[in-house]
């Protein structure tokens, strides 16, 4: 039954899509471009390699894969969410504060007065599809209703964890006016068509090293090892990237969905550290997932290289993406710390509608999940 269900899903996406695809940002001169797309700038680790399938069997294993039952998934211990500190991050002007609202949405308070939405997705499923797909496990750790106005949304890439139409729409009508909006190239023109009705007077696109200024603010998007997709024929017509912000006394760093590789002493090389940063930790089992995602090993390596005062592990506990259990990432967390001699208050978990003070002494990750 599971089956024949995935065969009707995959056939609706069929239906819905076409399959030209021209790059209208092509830049010869830029290694990453292509005339039909994006690549990326190094070759996928060997190590995590799988052999070549055909895109109908990719997403027929995808879509077996999120109609089948996640009991093998299922946390050992209950992930406990937490009450939001309303008050705090509707009165916070001045005090960097970052919210876990789920998987890789945070709401990123800069001190500024700024308040910065990362990847939005507030809807039950990740999934073009309302009856299949990942379900979200946790609730959004703050509703979209009840975040303070939004300044500006940063878009990693396209995928549907990371991408919702539905929040994307309520954000542009939100009271008080639409946010600014930075989308790597392609998202961009997905905005215009779906979100905005045509309007790119709130649309920041951007390519790898791209800096942008807002409010006093630095917003880079940066190259890392991934891909994009939205349906079966549209694969790395889109870009995808990493973000960093920077004010005068903070920087941020948002790593989006990336598999571990060269970019990450690229970014070291440009960058002088980063006073806070969100980093995946999870979807990394099975093995193969790691072209498209790093392991809590690897994301405490992307810690120490990139010279970071205060990680904080995202991608898990939310939406059922890897094999892994929902809670497997952040024990293995506090393995790959203690391997490579990370303090545990250096590289940490949230729970859902935490906010984190990081010029306050709040017990660091003592006080923690693990």
């Amino acid at each position: 039954m599971r089956h024949k269900t995935a065969l009707a899903a995959l056939t609706i996406i069929l239906a819905a899509t076409g399959c030209t695809n021209v790059n209208p940002y092509y830049d010869a001169g830029k290694r990453h471009h292509t005339p039909q797309g994006f690549v990326n700038n190094y070759p996928p680790n060997p190590a995590y390699q799988r052999p070549e399938t055909g895109f109908i069997e990719t997403w027929m294993t995808r879509l077996k894969n999120w109609t089948t039952g996640s009991e093998s998934r299922e946390p050992l211990a209950p992930i406990l969410p937490v009450q939001p500190d309303l008050a705090f991050i509707h009165q916070n002007r001045t005090e960097p504060a970052l919210t876990w609202i789920g998987h890789a949405s945070f709401l990123f308070q800069t001190g500024t007065g700024v308040n910065i939405l990362t990847d939005p997705v507030f809807e039950d499923r990740a999934s073009p599809l309302p009856f299949a797909g990942p379900k979200r496990h946790q609730p959004p750790g703050v509703a979209l209703a009840e975040l303070p106005h939004v300044d500006a949304v940063l878009i990693s890439h396209a995928h549907y964890d990371h991408l919702s139409i539905d929040s994307m729409r309520a954000l542009y009508r939100q009271p008080g006016g639409a946010p600014m909006i930075y989308a790597p190239l392609g998202v961009d023109l997905w905005l215009e068509k779906n979100v905005t009705g045509g309007d790119r007077s709130r649309i920041v696109r951007l390519d790898w090293w791209d800096k942008a200024e807002f409010r006093g603010l630095e917003l880079h998007l940066l190259p890392v090892f991934h891909w994009a997709s939205r349906t079966p024929w549209d694969r790395n017509t889109t870009l995808w990237g990493a973000y960093a912000v920077r004010r005068p006394g903070f920087s941020f760093f948002f790593s989006g969905d990336l598999a571990y590789s060269k970019d990450v002493q690229d970014i070291a090389a440009r960058f002088d550290g980063f006073d806070l940063a969100a980093i995946g930790i999870g979807a990394y089992q099975p093995v193969w997932y790691r072209n498209s995602h790093v392991s809590p090993e690897e994301a405490v390596k992307i810690h120490r290289e990139l010279r970071i005062r205060r990680s904080v592990g995202m991608h898990w506990g939310t939406f059922p993406m890897g094999q892994e259990r929902l809670d497997q990432a952040p024990r293995d967390l506090a393995i790959a710390r203690q391997a490579q001699g990370v303090p545990d208050d250096a590289f940490f978990v949230m729970r859902h509608g935490e906010t984190y003070r990081p010029l306050r002494e709040q017990g660091g990750a003592a006080a923690r999940q693990p």
